[in-house]
């Protein structure tokens, strides 16, 4: 498992704070940052939306490391999560650039591939150890592949819905990575992952790795899983 590991009581709050940190050290004048889904990201955006006074968000250029292939409006949609928890509440962003699955996978990686690298990417992970929608086994951790973006499903059918995804090549170029998790439902895979499974974080070999855990989170990675 590489990266800094903090384990904080406030993840939001200490999400919110690398986030802001992350903004005023930036070395271009725009700010690429790739965001996500799930609970635990919904609580991290309405907390920087709370602080993002701090933030000059025309300045922010904003994507998406994975969404599923539904409705923009569907409550399962990451755009929307986003949209909701985030960007509707600073007000403002410099440019936004929704995964829209119809659209199709080459056409997010041109947009990727002319960005170069991101400056932020936040990430969760499931109880079963996927990150973005990079899922043990699945198609898109063929490495060979050399692909920024993909299309995948999850071989196991434990998470519905095809999805877009940013692929571990596309991550590991970033400047920063941040890895949220909350709650003892992912307590088993953060033992995993810090025992050295080959799960999808375990590729993850950014610039800079950060995971930010609460105690229910981190609470078995000292036992076997």
């Amino acid at each position: 498992m590489r990266g800094e590991v903090v384990v904080v009581d406030d993840v939001a709050g200490e999400f919110a704070e690398r986030f802001i940190e992350a903004f005023h050290a930036r070395t271009s004048e725009q700010f690429s940052v790739a965001l996500s889904g799930g609970e635990t990201a919904r609580h991290c955006y309405e907390r920087l939306a709370a602080e993002g006074e701090q933030v000059d968000w025309w300045a922010v250029d904003v994507y998406w490391g994975d969404e599923r292939c539904v409705p923009p409006d569907s409550d399962e949609s990451n755009e929307r999560l986003v949209r909701d928890a985030l960007l509707e509440r600073v007000g403002a962003a410099g440019n936004v650039h929704p995964m829209r699955c119809e659209d199709g996978a080459d056409s997010y990686q041109l947009k990727i591939g002319d960005l170069g690298r991101f400056d932020f990417i936040h990430l969760g992970i499931g109880p079963d150890g996927h990150t973005a929608s990079l899922f043990p086994g699945s198609d898109a951790m063929d490495s060979g592949q050399g692909r920024l973006v993909v299309m995948n499903t999850d071989p196991a059918g434990l998470n519905p819905y095809e999805r877009m995804t940013l692929t571990i090549k596309a991550i590991n170029r970033a400047h920063l990575v941040v890895v949220t998790v909350e709650g003892v439902e992912k307590a088993d895979a953060m033992a995993r992952i810090a025992a050295g499974e080959d799960l999808p974080p375990n590729e993850l070999d950014p610039e800079r790795l950060v995971w930010l855990l609460n105690p229910a989170a981190a609470s078995r990675m000292n036992r076997p899983a």
